[in-house]
């Protein structure tokens, strides 16, 4: 399965409930779950930065990918993007083809 990043910055009113991240993660982790069953999160890691966290993770494709963006954005981040990651050994592979 294709691998992504997700970059995710937290809007103000969520950062202020800190003492409820663990229990906020976790719900999100379940939407994800529920709506998106196929994704297989590899890490994630909480950021300092002008991102708060950062999550690789599989999907079958783009659409899902985006999905799990708009699952991120509807529970309260302010900005998330889901990028495509290219394993470095098969960008070589490309650059090779050029």
């Amino acid at each position: 399965m294709p691998t992504y990043v997700l970059m995710t910055k937290l809007a103000p009113e969520i950062t202020q409930r800190m003492k409820e991240r663990a229990a906020i993660g976790e719900e999100w982790r379940k939407k994800v779950k529920e709506l998106c069953p196929e994704v297989k999160f590899i890490c994630h890691y909480a950021l300092l930065g002008p991102y708060d966290f950062l999550d690789i993770y599989e999907a079958p494709n783009e659409e899902v990918a985006a999905k799990v963006s708009m699952i991120s954005l509807a529970m309260g981040a302010l900005k998330a993007e889901s990028w495509t990651a290219i394993p470095y050994k098969r960008f070589v592979e490309l650059t090779k083809e050029l």
